[in-house]
């Protein structure tokens, strides 16, 4: 192995321990920083901060950062369902949910992906293998839920709409994802997107969070503001910065293993630092999530036949 092989290799490593453990870690970032700080608020900061970050980067690097008005506005779609649709969800969520039982149920989001890339946009074939893969999927879910569903209290029942709402928060980030492959340009700078998709996700959740007078019920802690510090340098910058390079160094599905990692991450953080409670139902939970994302992104994605011409007499 050459000098060069082995400083690539090690960058490899590097990156994939960086974006398992960054992006694992966001939701316990995000458990604590909505203490005090309303959800709307803290995503617009986070993600207005990181966006400007990226893109004076971008343009110290000499990177294109000017776009025509499609092209911005693609990426503002992306960066509203990714980061609005789906970060703001899942941060209104963990106000009533263990940061661990979220990244759970968000865990499932190869499995939407699977669908939308498959069904909606066509061209693709979903295998038996991953077909069990989505039947595992809906199982583990419903072991997650299980306990919370026999909870009728009002905390019980803001716990399982919350956890519900997860879901819809993963579709959202599948969505943003598939529409992003489909709008992805050879002349676009993925890092310039990035910073675009950022900033248009912060001016989205700072208007809403202006809308809702969250100004007035934030409360600006030290262990709030090194929350946010977090989120903003270690899950958006340090965490996406690693993910993208990957993309363009290793292949998609050994990228894409963050997809079951992160979660296992998630609960023992929320385990160790929040003392969040694990009991049988998130062990098997874990077991049959993991294992049915496991499925879906190892599976073989093959082409669908053309259908066949009819011919008219």
């Amino acid at each position: 192995m050459t000098e060069a092989q082995r400083r690539q290799r090690f960058a490899i490593i590097l990156c994939f321990g960086l974006v398992y453990f960054f992006w694992g870690s966001t939701y316990l970032g995000i458990n604590i920083a909505v203490e005090h700080i309303p959800p709307a608020l803290l995503c617009g900061t986070r993600f207005l901060a990181s966006g400007a970050i990226m893109l004076f980067y971008c343009r110290l690097s000499r990177r294109r950062i000017l776009y025509s008005w499609r092209q911005l506005a693609c990426m503002a779609a992306v960066g509203i369902l990714l980061l609005m649709g789906s970060n703001l969800t899942l941060s209104y969520a963990e106000k009533y949910v263990p940061s661990g039982l979220s990244a759970l149920i968000v865990a499932i989001t190869p499995l939407w992906f699977l669908v939308l890339d498959s069904w909606l946009l066509g061209g693709h074939h979903i295998s038996p293998r991953a077909k069990l893969g989505l039947s595992l999927g809906i199982v583990g879910l419903f072991v997650l839920l299980w306990p919370q569903l026999l909870h009728t209290g009002s905390l019980g029942r803001a716990q399982f709409w919350s956890s519900v709402s997860l879901i819809f928060a993963s579709f959202t980030w599948a969505l943003g994802s598939v529409l992003a492959k489909r709008w992805k340009s050879p002349d676009v700078d993925p890092f310039s997107a990035m910073g675009w998709q950022m900033t248009a996700a912060g001016v989205s959740n700072m208007i809403f969070a202006i809308v809702g007078r969250d100004y007035t019920r934030v409360i600006w802690t030290p262990r709030g503001i090194a929350a946010v510090v977090y989120l903003v340098t270690c899950g958006s910058l340090v965490g996406y910065t690693a993910y993208i390079w990957l993309l363009g160094h290793v292949s998609t599905p050994k990228v894409s293993t963050y997809a079951y990692v992160n979660p296992v991450v998630a609960v023992f953080l929320g385990w160790l630092i929040l003392h969040e409670k694990i009991d049988r139902f998130i062990l098997a939970g874990t077991a049959i999530v993991v294992a049915s994302v496991v499925l879906v992104t190892s599976a073989q994605v093959k082409a669908r036949a053309p259908e066949p011409l009819s011919v008219e007499g």
